[in-house]
């Protein structure tokens, strides 16, 4: 009963979570694009430095304040993390505890799914780049569709967009 609670409050936070802000405009794409060639470092590496805090539950590339910040949210046990992870060296620059606010909800929604998950994150985006050659991983996130985990993985080429969906179970 207990992760029925969790899973149906997981679904909610997605609904208002909504997508990646960059998604939202295209502004903010094409300047991630435009940063992204400087990134050294794959959303696939950067989930196994994410490791180092716990299971990895999403990842992406995002512009933060003006300057390109590589991402990894991970659980350890009840608790969740954001491991912001070098983009030029795969090295951890900080950890943060998400104890409160919109991370905290998209935090435990991508925790539930990610619970119920046989496919690790890294094996989707590998999975989804192995389908679109020439692309890269922008984003993976994970979310609960009909009581499955399915991981949606952002794709970027230049300025194209295409996001991919596996199921993890």
């Amino acid at each position: 009963m207990r992760y029925l609670v969790l899973a149906i409050v997981g679904a909610v936070a997605l609904l208002f979570a909504g997508q990646p802000s960059w998604a939202e405009d295209e502004s903010d794409a094409a300047a991630l694009a435009k940063a992204l060639p400087e990134a050294m470092v794959s959303l696939e590496q950067a989930l196994k430095a994410g490791e180092r805090e716990g299971k990895p539950i999403s990842a992406k590339y995002e512009i933060e304040n003006g300057t390109l910040q590589l991402s990894v949210y991970a659980m350890n046990r009840d608790q969740y993390s954001e491991v912001i992870v070098d983009h030029r060296s795969g090295a951890i620059k900080s950890v943060q505890a998400i104890i409160a606010g919109d991370d905290l909800k998209a935090a435990g929604a991508q925790g539930s799914a990610m619970s119920k998950a046989r496919i690790s994150l890294q094996a989707a985006v590998g999975n989804a780049l192995n389908a679109w050659p020439g692309y890269r991983a922008v984003d993976v996130e994970p979310a609960l569709e009909n009581g499955h985990p399915v991981a949606t993985t952002t794709l970027m080429k230049g300025q194209d967009v295409k996001k991919v969906s596996e199921t993890l179970d």
